[in-house]
């Protein structure tokens, strides 16, 4: 007769040393990289912040000025991004689905914002949307001022961040198949019911993903904003402006309390965006 030890648990613990240890040399790479490029630059800023006594943090992070930015940058980098959500699928749609005269021309000036200069961007649009410009002038009548107000600033940060949306969403749209939408028509759907309940579902992430990329593009913006703005405290006055302004008064502990705020925000703001994007890909294909 055969006897058959009993099984034993198997012992699914490792030791997290010795899986450091296993990693290649590229992930050691990485991490060392990763280390030296972001963590350390953040942790050095937090440091410094945190040289000051709670109770100037708070006092140097809640000045009027400092919450007048805030409300200034984000803001206005949410609407850019919501109007780049909007007008993103629209111009990705465009380029993936039709064919018309200098479409390749079309599809590299999307591409403008990337290559171009901040100062010159900033440069371009203040001469566009001043009184006098192009598009100024046809505004000012209307009692519209562009150039040097709050809304000189969010089209500045619509101007950079549109590449984002439409690079994202340009390969989603490439992999989507018309066959869905023809079984759609199929059935009796209209062209809208299949826009919103057909395509719309499986491109939610790639607009979420999108409108999170042109949003942190927005916040940390600084070369065109100071151009095409008036930098005026309560008026337009963008958190990045004020960062600058601080370290030209040689204020470096003010400076980099209002950057961790900055930076904290931003992060939270990502962590909430990510969020929507796992619960958008329960939509996809």
């Amino acid at each position: 007769m055969t006897v058959v030890a009993p099984l034993q648990p198997k012992n699914t613990w490792q030791n997290p040393f010795k899986q450091l240890s296993k990693l290649s040399w590229a992930w050691r790479f990485t991490l060392g990289y990763l280390t030296i490029m972001l963590f350390l630059p953040v942790s050095a800023m937090l440091a410094k912040a945190s040289t000051e006594s709670p109770a100037n943090i708070w006092r140097i992070a809640t000045d009027p000025v400092a919450l007048a930015t805030y409300d200034v940058t984000f803001i206005s980098a949410l609407i850019a991004a919501l109007i780049n959500g909007v007008f993103g699928v629209l111009v990705a749609w465009v380029l993936v689905r039709y064919d018309f005269p200098f479409k390749r021309i079309v599809d590299a000036a999307i591409d403008l914002p990337f290559a171009l200069p901040t100062s010159v961007a900033g440069l371009t649009l203040a001469t566009v949307y001043s009184d006098n410009g192009w598009i100024g002038s046809l505004l000012a009548p209307l009692g519209i001022k562009v150039a040097f107000t709050r809304l000189g600033v969010m089209v500045a940060m619509i101007f950079i961040s549109l590449p984002f949306v439409v690079r994202t969403l340009q390969p989603v749209l490439q992999e989507l198949s018309k066959d869905v939408e023809e079984a759609a028509w199929c059935l009796g759907a209209s062209k809208w019911q299949t826009f919103w309940r057909v395509i719309i579902p499986p491109l939610l992430p790639a607009i979420l993903t999108g409108i999170a990329l042109g949003f942190s593009r927005a916040v940390g913006e600084y070369g065109s904003i100071v151009i095409v703005a008036a930098n005026v405290p309560f008026k337009d006055l963008i958190t990045s402006v004020l960062i600058i302004q601080r370290l030209e008064q040689y204020d470096y502990s003010g400076a980099t309390v209002i950057g961790s705020v900055l930076l904290l925000i931003s992060l939270l703001s990502l962590v909430a965006i990510n969020l929507l994007q796992s619960w958008g890909r329960r939509y996809e294909l």
